[in-house]
């Protein structure tokens, strides 16, 4: 009855390949653009505003900054994810090292962090879509704008366009992994495009005067929109939810993690130069379309436009890879036996976690059409953080105890660079709110009451052999 008992990995590696399980449809590039699909969203098209505002043009600093910490982290989970292909990502990966009272925690920890993900992201994209219904002159009745009071002094009542959008890209992900990600693959390619696209016509319009004073608030400003925009890089570790529908993980998903996060540091720290280099960075304040905001003011509003379409794709990838990191995080969990074993069962034609996928897309998809979200980016922030810090312990531990497994990726470095990823992780959860740290500790002991009331007695590891 230990809490800190652990599962036996290779009866679970080799229980993941029996019949009935996922389908292995996946490849190295579906991962990477899967990857790409979860991080360029929400970050790069509204984030960096609120970002440039906080530490004027240092803000390429800041993203240089978050992405260091996130490719500490991205060693560590692409070292599990090679030697561990099994679904639940950290979830898994801390039950094998750590013990299941931790393991269950993260698991609990997850599934708030990418369903709030989804959520927060549903009421962006409705944004970015109602703007551009309003450019063809289509205007929604008030009361299915916003969830009730998003919106000052106006009587609005539920955010239609949130939640239909959640299910669709829930509808396509009970259909199969290989269908959503053809989908994906061809959403990332087109918004991909528009961002280079940015590039390219932005560079012939930055004032190098605007990049002076380059660090007008100091270090800790840049610290704390680092913090903040290290919800840009959210969703390279939902790649490694997808390890039992990978045809080759131990090769394809470092690939995948590693390859993604490359390619979004380079488009972020690009784009976040350019915008702060057109732009006076002041003039960022309260702009919730930073991007297109620095093309207007170049006088290039054709391309504007392709940003904005890009924005709707960009946030539709990142519901879409998010929802199917939760979805298969609470598989994992309940075929362990610590949620009710519906979430655990798989369609016999279309091969997915049919329930779960649309508890998912409903719940989350309700929260989006009536809760205002305006403080979530950093809840989902300081959950991920958590998250990249356990699995750079759980990196360590596995060493010492596991030398024998076999490790088709080895993180560089260890312990030192596992050790720098928790560093840096949690220098940037000092700098978010209290307020976010009272929401996370809220969450936790409803977790830890879940756990001893329920999932504790009914774990497989608590049935006699």
């Amino acid at each position: 009855m230990s809490i800190f008992r652990t599962k036996n990995l290779d009866a679970m590696v080799a229980g993941s390949r029996t019949a009935g399980g996922l389908k292995k449809v996946l490849g190295p590039m579906d991962l990477i653009m899967m990857g790409i699909g979860a991080i360029v969203g929400t970050g790069i098209f509204v984030l960096t505003g609120t970002g440039a505002v906080t530490a004027g043009p240092a803000l390429t600093v800041s993203f240089i900054i978050a992405a260091v910490a996130c490719g500490f982290a991205a060693l560590c989970y692409a070292e599990f994810a090679s030697s561990v292909p099994v679904a639940g990502s950290i979830y898994t990966y801390s039950y094998v090292t750590l013990g299941e009272i931790v393991a269950w925690m993260i698991g609990w920890d997850l599934l708030l962090e990418y369903g709030l993900a989804t959520s927060t992201v549903a009421v962006g994209w409705s944004g970015y879509f109602q703007s551009l219904l309003k450019g063809i002159g289509i205007v929604l009745p008030e009361a299915l704008r916003a969830a009730p009071g998003a919106i000052p002094g106006v009587n609005t009542l539920f955010n239609l366009p949130a939640f239909l959008i959640m299910m669709v890209l829930t509808f396509m992900l009970s259909l199969g992994v290989r269908e959503s990600a053809r989908v994906n693959n061809i959403m990332v390619a087109i918004k991909t495009g528009v961002v280079i696209l940015f590039i390219c016509v932005g560079v012939f319009y930055v004032k190098p005067d605007n990049w002076t004073p380059f660090m007008p608030f100091g270090m800790g400003s840049v610290m704390s929109a680092a913090a903040l925009v290290f919800f840009a890089f959210i969703g390279f570790d939902a790649v490694t939810s997808a390890a039992e529908e990978v045809k080759n993980p131990t090769r394809d998903l470092p690939i995948g993690i590693i390859g993604s996060l490359i390619v979004c540091t380079i488009l972020y720290v690009l784009v976040s130069g350019i915008m702060t280099g057109i732009v006076p960075f002041p003039k960022f304040e309260g702009v919730d379309h930073p991007v297109s905001l620095a093309l207007q003011y170049a006088g290039q509003d054709w391309v504007a436009g392709f940003v904005d379409l890009a924005a709707i794709l960009g946030m539709s990838t990142v519901i879409l890879v998010m929802a199917y990191g939760q979805t298969r995080i609470l598989f994992a969990m309940s075929r362990d036996g610590l949620l009710p074993k519906k979430f655990s069962t798989v369609h016999p034609k279309y091969g997915t976690p049919y329930f779960a996928t649309w508890m998912v897309g409903i719940i989350f998809g309700l929260i989006a059409a009536v809760v205002p979200l305006g403080v979530l980016a950093e809840l989902v922030n300081i959950g991920t953080l958590a998250a990249f810090s356990l699995v750079s312990v759980a990196v360590i531990v596995l060493r010492k105890t596991r030398p024998d497994l076999p490790r088709a990726f080895r993180c560089p470095g260890v312990p030192i660079v596992p050790a720098l990823a928790i560093i840096f992780c949690l220098v940037l959860m000092s700098f978010l709110s209290w307020h976010t740290w009272v929401a996370f500790a809220i969450w936790l002991v409803l977790g830890l009451v879940v756990y001893f009331g329920y999932a504790r007695s009914r774990s497989l590891l608590n049935k006699p052999n």
